[in-house]
């Protein structure tokens, strides 16, 4: 439960104001069908997240358990000062727009979430808990919370949060992660 808690809140603070929540503003302007933009963010997540959790949990067996540790920590400490800097994403229109809302929203998500914060996190999170299915349901979920509001109220503009502060609250987050797999 501790997996899916920590995985859910934490991929929730940071995605906000992330590259894929303005790319979810832009779907939704773009789109009408609020519902096929919502399962192609649903199943993107699912699949990029599967695959990232996994990924953490095969290299942390490479490792020393202690060296596992204190590289999880240092990870947390890195992506506490990468949610610093703010994400933006590329206004221009895409082909994938043709294909559809749904088709459109699960390649451009899944592309976007490469590499992106709350991937990188959710690697870090599937090595410090051996709970990939919690990890993967609580990032999915922290994912959906983020970005489903944006889609439903496609006028909403993200602008409109106190990012700088939440950009900061999830840094201080990140940081009290690493702290603690260093100490538990």
């Amino acid at each position: 439960m501790e997996a899916l808690l920590a995985s859910t809140f934490t991929v929730a603070i940071a995605e906000i104001g992330d590259k894929t929540q303005l790319l979810a503003l832009l779907l939704a302007a773009r789109f009408k069908n609020k519902t096929a933009i919502i399962m192609g963010i649903l199943l993107a997540t699912l699949f990029n997240h599967f695959a990232a959790a996994w990924v953490g949990q095969w290299a942390v067996t490479w490792f020393d358990p202690e060296l596992a540790r204190y590289l999880v920590a240092a990870s947390f400490f890195a992506i506490a000062i990468w949610v610093l800097i703010p994400d933006k994403v590329d206004a221009e229109e895409s082909r994938f727009y043709q294909m559809g809302p749904f088709i459109a929203t699960f390649i451009l998500f899944f592309i976007a979430e490469m590499g992106d914060k709350t991937q990188i996190a959710t690697v870090v999170l599937a090595a410090k808990y051996d709970a990939l299915a919690m990890v993967v349901a609580g990032t999915t979920l922290g994912m959906l919370l983020a970005n489903v509001p944006v889609v439903l109220a496609g006028h909403f503009s993200a602008e409109k949060l106190p990012l700088q502060w939440i950009h900061r609250g999830c840094a201080v987050l990140f940081a009290l992660l690493g702290i603690a797999t260093l100490l538990f």
